[in-house]
């Protein structure tokens, strides 16, 4: 008698292919710990960013409450667990927004960049010619500039370096999306310029399907099987070029938005008079959200490369020998 499938064996297949699921499945040892972690200090930020309202007792720029003033770099208390600033904010409450604010941004900057860079790709890729050269040739000059430098130009010339919230924020994420996009614009070109060649693409030419369906029905998906571990590497260099924005004071003013980079640099002579609680916390905030989605990319990138996957088919067989029936 032949088995019927149960009606939830589609969807659980479904859910089994999810993006990162599908890479917890395939990861062993080292690599899913790695992995693992990664995606718990992902989502540790990304909760902090979403409920920081609810999280912090103060707001971002609250300088005083009901009893009056906050005192200027009080250490850690019952009052302010983490102490409070130069200015007399409460360090906890501002590494909490900061998550927030650094949340933000990444995501605008990687969306933007993968929009304007996939597009020119896959144009520049498929088209050739004079447009091709000019697009490879600015792209090329933008990716060898160097990219803080690059970002504090941009910011400049969008904000004057200074802003209100969410100006601040598309300021931000516009200025890393000018580092980013010819990345992206390379990869992307790379592979349409092989796709275009293939057989599928010219069956289809020949058959008469315009240009713009040919490119996003036909080439798009193939032309983007790596972006996810492009942007996984990228998010991570966008949190420090935007610390590094506000460390050097180009990013977003406080009074606007919590910001680690410009924290770090007001807490800077606060290190030589041993007050260490207004360096420490947002430093420790960077490293750790920089260190998660490094530990992801990482991981995809393993799991992505076909020599780490034979060899750790070919270990997992010799355990299985080893250990025997």
């Amino acid at each position: 008698m032949t088995d019927v499938a149960a009606p939830g064996d589609s969807t659980d297949a479904r859910w089994k292919r999810l993006p990162l699921i599908w890479q917890l499945r395939r990861s062993v040892g080292l690599q899913r710990g790695m992995l693992i972690a990664g995606i718990i200090l992902c989502i540790l930020f990304i909760i902090a960013a979403i409920f920081a309202p609810l999280l912090t007792p103060y707001s971002f720029n609250q300088l005083r409450d009901e009893s009056g003033p906050f005192p200027r770099q009080a250490p850690p208390s019952s009052e302010h667990i983490w102490g409070t600033t130069v200015g007399g904010f409460d360090v906890y409450s501002r590494v909490i927004w900061g998550a927030q604010t650094a949340i933000t941004v990444v995501i605008c900057a990687v969306l933007f960049s993968i929009f304007i860079g996939v597009l020119l790709g896959l144009v520049s890729g498929y088209i050739g010619g004079w447009l091709d050269r000019i697009l490879v040739m600015i792209a090329d000059a933008i990716y060898a500039f160097p990219s803080l430098l690059l970002a504090i130009v941009m910011s400049i010339i969008i904000s004057g370096g200074e802003s209100s919230f969410w100006g601040g924020i598309l300021a931000a994420a516009i200025s890393i999306t000018v580092v980013f996009v010819p990345q992206y614009f390379r990869v992307v070109r790379a592979e349409t310029v092989r796709l275009k060649s293939e057989a599928f693409v010219e069956s289809a030419q020949v058959i008469g399907t315009g240009t713009s369906r040919i490119l996003f029905r036909h080439v798009l998906r193939n032309a983007t099987r790596s972006l996810p571990l492009i942007v996984t590497l990228n998010a991570s260099e966008a949190i420090l070029t935007l610390a590094g924005l506000g460390f050097l004071g180009f990013g977003i003013v406080p009074t606007a938005a919590a910001e680690w980079g410009y924290d770090l640099n007001r807490a800077l002579a606060d290190a030589a008079s041993g007050i260490w609680w207004t360096g420490v916390y947002p430093g420790a905030a960077i490293v750790l959200l920089v260190m998660g989605v490094t530990l992801v990319g990482e991981s995809l990138n393993d799991l992505s490369d076909p020599r780490l996957r034979v060899r750790r088919r070919a270990k997992i067989k010799t355990d299985r020998k080893a250990v025997g029936p």
